[in-house]
């Protein structure tokens, strides 16, 4: 089986891939959309977006990542993608699912499942304009408003010489609201003849197994599920293997994933990912970002709710490096609940 760290505009950045792929399991990611439009962008806006571009097209821990691009002019994405392909990325995927209405409304992402002509105009331009060892890849949805042209875009997408089909189980009209529609995927991959990932709802390593035998799919694509349990990727390649070791026994980690990658490993995890965001986002934006990724890590870990609790009204990015390195002095869970020092 293989695992895929999937896009996620505004939150999957280059520092959350670092810091998730360091953790291990993952096989490969796709980066945020690098939006498209009437210009020729260059070389340095890839950069910008991926910049494992400059490192082979890895992440530090040595993890693939292939940009995608987003828009709707198939002349403007292949020139792009052309100029993109000279950076030597580890693929080029293609955005039809973003469900955002700033993007859909100028013609991007999954409002584009509404035009499968389009859409294999795209993904052809986009193949003949790199060279072959580059591989174009696209990620979708089941549709925009329902699932009527499920088949068709998918078609379009596969005709047109994509590599791979990422499918994410929901229409633009279902958002993020569960369940996912896992065996519409499983109707895609029996209609074309080129591999189909799976992407919707794998919060657990049983939502992942129950996902590959409903869609018969061999590589899966895991996105808020990773950003709230980082060990998820490791519970599911545990999932059915022999215990090397005891896990640890508290109630906290009864939760697989959290079992994996326990809240005294998400630490330090933590502080590289604050370094991180000091060194690269403006001072105004930084406190947004930490409490960004907590927001998401609560759900999973008692000790990230206190640490939430304890900087929920804290901005100044000093006394949030302050209170990261107490939390790295003492012993969780007491030291997430200590109030940070007053700036």
């Amino acid at each position: 089986m293989k695992l895929l760290l999937a896009p996620m505009e505004g939150l999957l950045d280059f520092t959350l891939r670092d810091i998730l792929t360091r953790v291990g399991g993952v096989d490969g990611c796709v980066s945020e959309f690098i939006r498209i439009t009437d210009q020729l962008l260059p070389s340095r806006s890839f950069v910008r977006v991926v910049p494992e571009l400059k490192h082979g097209s890895r992440t530090p821990a040595g993890v693939p990542v292939r940009p995608q691009l987003l828009g709707s002019d198939p002349v403007c994405l292949a020139e792009n993608a052309a100029r993109l392909a000279e950076l030597a990325p580890a693929g080029i995927d293609l955005n039809f699912g973003c469900p955002a209405k700033t993007v859909n409304r100028h013609r991007g992402g999954a409002v584009l499942l509404d035009e499968p002509e389009l859409i294999h105009a795209i993904v052809a331009a986009v193949r003949r304009a790199v060279p072959a060892p580059i591989a174009v890849s696209a990620k979708m949805r089941l549709g925009y408003d329902d699932d009527a042209r499920l088949l068709d875009c998918a078609h379009a997408i596969a005709s047109a010489g994509a590599s791979e089909l990422a499918v994410h189980a929901r229409t633009k009209a279902h958002g993020y609201r569960p369940p996912a529609y896992w065996e519409s995927i499983a109707a895609v991959r029996e209609a074309v003849r080129l591999p189909v990932i799976a992407n919707g709802e794998i919060w657990s390593a049983d939502d992942a197994e129950r996902c590959r035998q409903v869609t018969g799919c061999s590589t899966l694509m895991l996105g808020r599920g990773m950003v709230r349990r980082p060990g998820l990727a490791l519970a599911i390649r545990a999932a059915g293997q022999p215990a090397a070791a005891p896990r640890e026994t508290t109630a906290s980690y009864s939760d697989a994933a959290v079992a994996a990658l326990p809240w005294r490993r998400v630490v330090p995890l933590l502080a590289d990912f604050w370094a991180d965001v000091c060194g690269r986002v403006e001072r105004r934006h930084r406190a947004g970002r930490l409490k960004q990724w907590l927001n998401y890590l609560r759900v999973a870990y008692p000790e990230a709710q206190q640490a939430f609790d304890a900087l929920r009204a804290v901005n100044d990015p000093d006394a949030i490096s302050a209170w990261v390195l107490r939390i790295q002095e003492l012993p969780a869970p007491a030291s997430t609940a200590l109030q940070p020092e007053k700036a």
